[in-house]
């Protein structure tokens, strides 16, 4: 086994580039038989970077971006989103989801969520969750809500687990509601969807299932978060976005996604998630990740807890005819 060194996860993009191109065309031809793809823009790197790769392949006719900003989504959301669309020329339909979210109550719900936690939280307040562990020395994660009042004080407190499960559960809404819009455009276009997921978040189940989870084609799934930045390079992805840090963009207040799901930041999680998926010992990682080797054991340790935890989300629907054996 070679040396672990940080170029071994460097691609060529403009190879990876061709890879992909050639095999959505493929896919599209032979698989899904569909006149073209459509795909939910968010303004990040992920989409961004999966729409430029849409159009490489099949041409910005082909290609429809949906823009579908919430309450509360960032302030610059629908500027980003708009902002790739023009850039790689490709048709957008702008569907703010509020209401929607609305019918269902999702503001209520997860208002009436946080309200168990912190009583005094009203509408006009913000909030997010964020996770503690291996940079806080923590011995397993665990999670918090934070919440900030209207003259931006701030709460914080730890989440017990029914909190925590309403609370994401009501957040859920928001990406099946945006699949549901997904599918409709393309039913109506005869295209077929593609999702956004990297590597990073398709192995470690950071995606809803039936929500940004589903999707036609996702041709991003095999590339780690540093890789998808490199193909951005390539591919002139603009640079409001390409060095715009990844948000969640699902709570009201700002959060990354180390603050929500991932042991560390993204490019140091890139590392050790290759180092373990390669077979490198946590010695050999820790000095790419500036973390003791306990600390690179604690992330291994963590990538496993989560694949188990989200092994379900890739299950196709079980069928009663499949099982050969129960084991009682």
């Amino acid at each position: 086994m070679k040396k672990f060194t940080i170029d071994l996860l460097k691609i060529d993009a403009e190879q990876e580039t061709c890879l992909i191109v050639n095999a959505i065309k493929k896919i599209m031809r032979y698989k899904l038989k569909r006149r073209g793809l459509v795909l939910g823009l968010s303004g990040g790197i992920d989409s961004s970077v999966t729409a430029a790769l849409a159009v490489k392949a099949l041409g910005p006719s082909r290609v429809f971006g949906l823009e579908m900003p919430e309450r509360h989504s960032a302030s610059d959301t629908l500027f980003l989103s708009t902002l790739i669309a023009d850039h790689l020329g490709i048709s957008t339909v702008h569907e703010d989801i509020s209401c929607i979210l609305e019918g269902f109550n999702f503001y209520k719900r997860y208002d009436a969520a946080v309200k168990s936690i912190i009583p005094e939280y009203g509408s006009d307040w913000k909030s997010k969750i964020v996770i503690s562990g291996i940079m806080e020395e923590k011995r397993f994660s665990m999670f918090s809500l934070v919440a900030e009042s209207p003259d931006k004080k701030l709460i914080k407190k730890i989440l017990p687990l029914k909190a925590y499960l309403e609370i994401v559960a009501s957040t859920n809404f928001k990406q099946r509601v945006r699949k549901v819009l997904e599918y409709y455009h393309a039913d109506r276009l005869n295209f077929a969807v593609a999702g956004t997921p990297n590597r990073l978040e398709y192995d470690q189940g950071f995606f809803v299932k039936q929500g940004d989870g589903a999707a036609d084609i996702k041709p991003i799934a095999h590339l780690y978060k540093t890789q998808v930045y490199e193909l951005a390079k390539y591919l002139k992805i603009p640079m409001e976005i390409s060095s715009r840090p990844p948000t969640t963009d699902t709570y009201s207040l700002p959060q990354s996604q180390d603050e929500f799901y991932f042991a560390l930041p993204y490019k140091k999680m890139d590392i050790c998630l290759y180092g373990k998926n390669h077979g490198y010992l946590p010695e050999d990682i820790a000095p790419f990740v500036s973390l003791t080797q306990d600390q690179v054991q604690f992330v291994y340790n963590d990538i496993d807890n989560k694949r188990r935890a989200t092994g379900y989300q890739h299950l196709e629907p079980q069928l009663i005819k499949d099982v050969v054996e129960i084991k009682k």
